[in-house]
């Protein structure tokens, strides 16, 4: 237990930018399909090793064990995991799910393992049950090379896993299920390109989540099943992050997340299985430089109950109830796991009760790091918790349906935050969604493609706090650059580039630049629409544009405006004349019709 001081920090700390939100509402033939975890139907059900709800289905055990049989080299060491043809006969027999609109399901592409789970949701909306799990320990973390960039075998071993989730998938439309990429994709030097093929794979649109976002899903799975009160300090060790999250009741306080994890620290310090003192010691302090930064900060907040979150922990707090070493984790309950791994020398000589074979490899590496955050952080015990990164996920799903969606908390937060004129901001993206919905059905935008309008008309000003000069660009760094509750790499991408491009030359290499990529049709269209909403507006005249109205045909836009309107505004034509000289730079022909 650790108390907070008399005063707590203040709220504004610039490390905790929009931290307070509402939950979200949205080789080939050697390659390992993933293990299958549950059948169609739920049963009872039971925590996990992974800290996950297990459903009770016969087909589980048997390909457990040829999943464990299969794992691990001769030392222990992390290496390519193949698959024994039973299993891949046993998956590739299972269908598609069928279709429900009550069904959700989450995937969470992590350093260590794939996971998968689909759920049926409660008729009220705010709880689930598991029908379907199916988990791979790809260890995408290991699969990076010198240069930073993930490597072909590993990349295969990725797609194939993705291949049968999306198989599972394959019934279920965009909307029921969200996928998540957490650090070794947002470290890999080729991801986009990755990306675009596992995408392909999986049938459906994967986020790269930034390392506090992941401590925020985290926080909200795990929150959902805790019910003590009180102060709570969150701690999940990945395969190579380990996010940190202090929060109290639903709601994050503080998010953090460390470049560290069980598969990172283990191929880093424990080569090729071999356990030594001087292994331990350097991956410990190794582990407590990386939470210098933040030590300091989560002291000062305090909390009364420490909790551990999915399979490092969850495999630890296991190990040390089977071998008779704690009901709890717990200093002295480390210390003793580091004696067994010690005296064996070498994982694949370790005997501890609970210890699975997909986890042996990289189980030092964890729980050097748990030692690391027990020291760092004066912990003195610590309970494993069910709930992780999947579940968030899934609550975020659940609250879609329900209307609720953190962005929308994250975008009025931010509007605060950088003191953006709400009246304008307001007309903009009223005249914006306006256009928006003359050419959603011809130009194909959807509503997602309205929500990221709406956003960045909302936030196309909030540079103007840096400064006025260049607030576009200013604005754009900020959207694309900060940690936004709720919002992937993707999407802050695609904020930043509307933002960036209301303004200055309008050109498909410059929107190109701004996504770090080949730009979506989509984004052009929204560009345009923003641009010519904030022409509209530029004179921050309240008299309202009625009635106001867009056609298009192909690349030709047709603005409708009244004459009158124009009449009293000259400087209106003069900007709408201004952007049809640009427009044609995007590949689109502006057209102003006066009635």
């Amino acid at each position: 237990m650790h108390q907070p001081p008399t005063t707590p920090p203040s709220p504004s700390d610039p490390e905790n930018i929009v931290q307070d939100a509402a939950p979200k509402s949205a080789a080939p033939a050697a390659a390992p399909p993933p293990t299958a975890e549950a059948g169609p139907e739920a049963a009872p059900t039971e925590l996990g090793e992974e800290g996950e709800l297990t459903e009770e289905v016969g087909l589980i055990d048997e390909l457990e064990l040829l999943d464990e049989a299969e794992v691990e080299g001769a030392s222990g060491s992390i290496v390519p995991i193949g698959r024994a043809p039973r299993l891949i006969a046993a998956l590739a027999a299972r269908p598609a799910i069928e279709a429900a609109p009550n069904l959700v399901a989450a995937v969470d592409l992590g350093s260590n393992s794939f996971h998968m789970v689909i759920a049926r949701a409660s008729e009220d909306g705010q709880a689930f049950s598991v029908v379907d799990r199916l988990r791979e320990n790809v260890r995408l973390g290991a699969g990076i090379d010198p240069l930073g960039r993930l490597t072909p075998e590993v990349q295969e071993r990725a797609l194939a896993t993705l291949r049968v989730f999306g198989q599972r998938l394959a019934n279920l439309s965009g909307h029921q299920v969200r996928a998540v990429a957490t650090n070794t994709l947002r470290q890999a030097q080729n991801a986009e390109p990755f990306l675009r093929r596992a995408t392909v794979a999986l049938g459906h649109d994967i986020d790269i989540i930034s390392g506090r976002e992941e401590a925020r899903l985290i926080y909200r799975g795990v929150s959902h099943d805790l019910h003590q009160a009180g102060r709570r300090l969150v701690v999940d060790i990945g395969g190579g992050s380990t996010e940190l999250i202090i929060g109290e009741g639903g709601s994050p306080i503080d998010l953090e997340s460390r470049q560290m994890g069980c598969v990172t620290w283990s191929l880093r310090f424990f080569p090729d299985g071999r356990i030594t003192r001087r292994g331990r010691e350097d991956a410990v302090l190794a582990a407590r430089l990386e939470l210098q930064a933040c030590k300091r900060r989560l002291l000062g907040l305090g909390w009364q109950h420490a909790v551990g979150s999915s399979g490092t922990i969850n495999a630890i707090a296991k190990m040390l109830s089977a071998n008779g070493l704690g009901a709890h984790i717990s200093r002295e309950g480390i210390n003793e796991l580091w004696k067994r791994l010690l005296s064996a020398r070498r994982m694949d000589r370790v005997q501890l009760n609970e210890l699975p074979e997909r986890r042996r490899a990289v189980l030092p590496g964890g729980l050097a790091v748990l030692e690391a955050v027990f020291s760092a952080l004066k912990i003195e015990e610590m309970d494993a918790a069910q709930g992780a990164l999947r579940e968030g996920v899934m609550l975020d799903l659940l609250g879609a349906r329900r209307h609720e969606d953190v962005r929308e908390s994250t975008i009025h937060t931010l509007a605060q935050r950088y003191g953006v004129e709400l009246d304008q901001s307001q007309r903009v993206e009223a005249t914006a969604l306006l256009l928006f919905e003359a050419v959603a059905v011809p130009w194909g935008l959807g509503p997602a493609h309205r929500a990221l309008l709406g956003w960045a008309a909302r936030l196309h000003e909030a540079g103007v706090f840096v400064n006025h000069s260049g607030f576009h660009k200013h604005g754009a760094y900020i959207l694309k650059h900060a940690d936004l509750p709720g919002f992937s790499r993707q999407e802050q991408a695609a904020l930043g580039a509307l933002v960036l491009c209301q303004r200055g030359n309008a050109t498909e290499a410059r929107v190109r630049e701004a996504c770090s990529g080949g730009p979506p049709q989509a984004l052009i269209y929204l560009i345009a629409l923003l641009r010519i909403a904030t022409r509209l507006h530029r004179s921050r005249s309240t008299a309202p544009i009625s009635p106001l109205d867009m056609t298009v045909n192909e690349n030709i836009v047709t603005l409708i405006i009244p004459k009158a309107h124009m009449d009293a505004h000259p400087l209106t034509r003069a900007e709408l004349q201004a952007e049809a000289d640009q427009l044609p730079g995007l590949g689109l022909t502006l057209l102003v019709a006066e009635r």
